[in-house]
């Protein structure tokens, strides 16, 4: 069984970065990304989609809910919608990849026909799965190539090889992981009022707790303190507008940034590339 296909990028500057994502005609539901990172480092954050990443250089290292991965040349970086994760290199050269953000009704889909019933999981977050990897690997260089139905037909494949080799139904949580109903219902204060959030002394007496049992709680069912969470769900919409054609200043102003250099610091953190950057590429394909 062969390794998945390395694109190897032109000899450059060995500090060199670059990323680029967009959405491809043959992949609906899909975001795409292509990149190689060396200095940037990602904070805790989450993705409402799936993250499939084949490593095609380099190593990247990430933490996750179940631990730490290192993943190299072959390899894939996977981690579910809402799981929390972070991401830097783990050489000094940097790590190049190809990412596929699925919505996870493209990964239920697939399992459906595979026999598996609501939204899967998967058993690793470094997974070495060579075959899998090298079809995905396909599917996106077709994508990047502009040939939908090759990347659609190779996308589809991959990913049912993936699951079927390393995926699961996802088990219910027991209940004494389930969020109470004061954290979940902070969580939704928040959602409410991403431009005028309240302190954490008001939220935690809007939801009937003391400010430390919050934080421990809160934490505890979305892998996230109350204030990172709220940057989080703003960068969530930031990017749902920035697709919808706004522009970053409007966005910023809407979603509870200070600015536009405030909300460009934590979608870098969160995604890489600066807002503008995210738009043009997502709007011109």
């Amino acid at each position: 069984m062969g390794r998945p296909e390395i694109v190897h990028p032109p000899v450059e500057d060995a500090r060199a970065e670059h990323a680029r994502y967009w959405r491809s005609s043959g992949l609906p539901g899909t975001e795409l990304l292509t990149a190689r990172f060396v200095t940037t480092s990602f904070v805790r954050h989450t993705h409402p989609t799936y993250t499939i990443g084949v490593i095609t250089g380099g190593i990247e290292e990430f933490a996750h809910e179940r631990g730490h991965a290192r993943v190299g040349p072959g390899g894939l970086a996977v981690v579910g919608p809402g799981e929390v994760h972070t991401g830097h290199a783990g050489v000094p050269e940097g790590w190049s990849y190809r990412v596929f953000y699925p919505a996870p009704e493209v990964v239920e889909d697939v399992a459906r026909e595979l026999g598996m019933r609501g939204t899967p999981a998967f058993t690793e977050s470094g997974i070495d799965a060579p075959e899998a990897a090298r079809v995905l690997a396909r599917a996106h260089l077709a994508a990047e190539r502009g040939e939908p139905l090759a990347a659609s037909a190779h996308a589809r494949r991959g990913l049912g090889m993936l699951l079927s080799s390393h995926g699961r139904e996802r088990a219910v949580a027991p209940a004494g992981h389930a969020a109470r109903p004061e954290v979940a219902l902070a969580r939704d204060l928040l959602a409410a009022r991403l431009v005028d959030p309240p302190t954490l002394e008001e939220l935690a007496a809007g939801v009937g707790l003391r400010p430390f049992t919050l934080v421990r709680a809160f934490r505890e069912a979305y892998g996230l303190p109350p204030h990172a969470y709220l940057n989080q769900l703003r960068v969530d919409r930031a990017r749902a507008l920035l697709r919808s054609g706004r522009g970053a200043g409007e966005v910023a102003a809407e979603v509870g940034f200070a600015d536009q250099p405030h909300l460009t610091r934590h979608f870098r953190r969160h995604l890489g590339v600066p807002p503008g950057a995210y738009q043009r590429a997502i709007l011109a394909s």
